[in-house]
């Protein structure tokens, strides 16, 4: 587990910094972990493109952390910049719902707020459902974010700014009604890096310094109740600079979009009970096939045999109109046989195992 933390209040202060005054567009960034349009998926396009120049070019995001099925819900957004993700957000959740987007930089958040209006208005929208505030991803109840609140929990390559990841999740947790999903990018590493590298003030504000070890973050996840992860998209981080690849270049760095669902009947193995899904292709964008994550491809109309944590994910969820599940856990025959599939990066465990 991590172990000689850095320092939170030096670690936050480190972050206003460099994403208040060093940094001023994207390409400033001294790795490829910025997702650039063309990385971002299809349907995803058109609504970044809607928004102001001025948001786009100082977003940081290392993927492109939007589920599906927003419409009507309430979504966070941990560590939200100017609010390149909040706005997309907006257009998915519809006038229903409600986006708050969360940072601990005032000066990133006054891009947003100053444009909150504006977008509604660019999205036909009578009034504005984004929210700004500033906070702490450590203490969400100190923003006013109340406990089981929010549907979904988004983040863009947020979590490793965080010296201490626990008690982050934990808040998530906190935050997020029953069924509701955590779904972010973030840079993940194949070791534990050295602590002077993880005080280092560059590296730390290129998001490399806080990198999440992928044994690690499956233990943390575990111990705050989230006990199946799911990996959604993966790439390698190129080290552009050389002063970086000096100082941290002995590690492979990786950017993960992964998802986890807040649901007590999940297990920390993947079960056989028989269980049978079949997609209804009723998902807007995607009426032949449908991704779950990166070895779950359901085809219209095609029964899949799933695990017992896949079938509540697909049941006890928002996405339970768009599958029919067949099948409960009254018979048992053992473990189910899969594995993880084939991406950039090293094992993953049994946390994505079906």
């Amino acid at each position: 587990m991590e172990t000689d933390l850095p320092d939170r209040a030096t670690t936050h202060e480190q972050v206003r910094e460099y994403y208040a005054r060093t940094l001023k567009t994207a390409a400033d960034l001294k790795t490829s972990a910025c997702c650039p349009i063309d990385a971002i998926p299809l349907h995803i396009r058109p609504l970044v493109e809607k928004l102001d120049p001025e948001v786009i070019e100082r977003s940081y995001g290392c993927g492109s952390p939007i589920p599906d099925e927003l419409e009507g819900r309430t979504v966070l957004d941990l560590g939200c910049g100017t609010g390149r993700d909040v706005f997309v957000a907006s257009q998915l959740v519809g006038e229903q719902g409600a986006v708050i987007g969360l940072d601990m930089t005032a000066e990133q958040l006054e891009v947003g707020e100053r444009l909150r209006e504006s977008h509604a208005e660019r999205f036909g929208h009578s009034r504005s459902n984004v929210r700004f505030v500033q906070g702490v991803l450590e203490d969400l109840g100190a923003a006013g974010i109340e406990r089981d609140s929010v549907d979904v929990v988004i983040s863009n390559c947020v979590l490793n700014l965080a010296p201490d990841k626990r008690p982050v999740l934990e808040e998530i947790v906190r935050v997020l009604k029953p069924g509701g999903e955590l779904y972010f990018s973030d840079v993940f590493t194949d070791r534990r890096l050295p602590p002077e590298l993880a005080r280092d003030p560059v590296l730390v504000g290129e998001c490399l310094g806080g990198a999440l070890y992928m044994e690690d973050f499956r233990r943390l996840m575990a111990g705050v109740g989230l006990l199946d992860h799911r990996t959604v998209a993966s790439g390698v981080i190129e080290l552009e600079d050389p002063a970086v690849v000096r100082k941290a270049g002995m590690a492979t760095f990786f950017s993960h979009t992964v998802r986890a669902f807040h649901l007590a009947s999940l297990e920390d193995r993947c079960e056989d009970f028989g269980q049978v899904a079949t997609y209804r292709g009723t998902i807007p964008h995607a009426p032949h096939s449908w991704r779950l994550d990166d070895h779950h491809e359901f085809e219209t109309g095609r029964p899949m045999l799933v695990c017992g944590n896949t079938a509540a994910m697909l049941s006890e969820t928002r996405f339970s109109a768009h599958f029919e599940v067949v099948g409960d856990r009254s018979t048992h025959f053992g473990l189910f046989d899969c594995g993880p599939g084939a991406v950039p990066g090293p094992d993953t465990g049994s946390a994505a195992c079906c």
